[in-house]
């Protein structure tokens, strides 16, 4: 598969000018817990405002005050942060929002469609996100297509090393369910990723983990961390719902290559004993970290793994703070760091 001759997808431990977010509003979001959620924000605003601009959208002037009365009650420093009017229907701007790529030093915001993940009906207002973005960073758009149609995509989908390799999952992008191309092609969807993402070699994965309503994003599974080193999320307890897609997971790592046929470095990254809420299995998983210029944002939940993952983190990224956020009621919005942040590379 030949890459694009100009377009790059960077990795996301490359530099970043800033990372976008978007202030929570939704109370079906998080069902009796939105209370608490801007206070979680705070500590993720702080982890990213230590080293590049923090992007929040907010939906009017109200919420903007009502955020910046919550960051400035948490001691979280207001120079680094900026606020842009946009009204949102959800808070996963990695899904929602633009993928930046580089032409050269130029930034290029690709757009692609949002539906909701295949699967709910509000998505409207997300829609209009990656142009926001787009005008505010004097970025060009680019709309990806295929073939006259607009294609579906979430970055939480995908993960890349930077130097052509794409990490996902043939149960998020192939599946007749919560099918977000009908008919595209696993061969159509590689063209599509070395046209716009410069992308040229994809591994694909078989299936994410219980409780993601995504359908299988990949950023719950495994992780670029470096360019031949993969996080992958393991399952020991053979009685555990997540225990055979992890374990077939980790074989197929074990066994792939990146873009020049070299074998990965696969490190094992333990999963939390279950997490439930009201009955329903959370998509909890130290997977859903975000790598910020100067932090790397790592969910944890209370659980005797939290030590394990944060020091797997540590030892890879030995250069940045590694930052736990409690996230044990964050994940009741059925996602965590990765999957409300979006990078914009310097």
């Amino acid at each position: 598969m030949a890459r694009h001759p100009s377009l790059r997808m960077q990795a996301e431990w490359e530099p970043h000018a800033a990372t976008w977010i978007a202030w929570p509003h939704k109370e079906s979001d998080w069902p009796g817990k939105l209370a608490c959620i801007p206070w979680i924000y705070a500590e993720i605003v702080r982890g990213i405002a230590l080293g590049e601009r923090c992007e929040i959208l907010v939906r009017d002037a109200k919420q903007e005050r009502a955020a910046r009365d919550v960051l400035t009650r948490s001691n979280v420093s207001l120079k680094n942060v900026r606020f842009h009017l946009c009204a949102t229907d959800r808070v996963w701007t990695r899904d929602s929002g633009a993928i930046f790529v580089k032409r050269g030093n130029e930034l290029i915001a690709t757009q692609w469609k949002f539906n909701a993940w295949a699967k709910y009906p509000d998505w409207k207002k997300d829609r209009h996100v990656p142009e926001l973005m787009a005008r505010k960073t004097r970025a060009p758009r680019l709309l990806v297509e295929h073939e006259a149609r607009h294609v579906v995509l979430e970055g939480g989908s995908i993960d890349v090393n930077g130097r052509g390799t794409l990490l996902t999952t043939e149960e998020c992008l192939l599946s007749r369910r919560q099918a977000r191309n009908p008919g595209l092609s696993r061969r159509s969807l590689e063209w599509v990723f070395a046209t716009y993402l410069g992308i040229e070699h994809v591994i694909w994965l078989k299936r994410g983990i219980v409780g993601d309503d995504t359908h299988g994003h990949v950023d719950d599974i495994a992780r670029f961390v470096g360019a031949r080193t993969v996080l992958a999320a393991s399952e020991r307890d053979r009685k555990d719902a997540n225990y055979a897609a992890l374990q077939q997971n980790l074989r197929d790592l074990n066994r792939a290559t990146d873009q020049d046929g070299r074998r990965l470095e696969v490190i094992e990254l333990p999963m939390p004993k279950a997490v439930l809420m009201e009955g329903q299995r959370l998509p909890a998983s130290y997977a859903n970290f975000y790598i910020a210029n100067a932090a790397v944002l790592a969910p944890i939940f209370g659980d005797p793994n939290d030590r394990v993952a944060l020091d797997i983190l540590s030892a890879v990224f030995p250069t940045r703070d590694i930052v736990p956020i409690y996230s044990r009621d964050f994940v009741w919005g059925l996602g965590a760091m990765h999957c409300m942040t979006q990078q914009q590379p310097a």
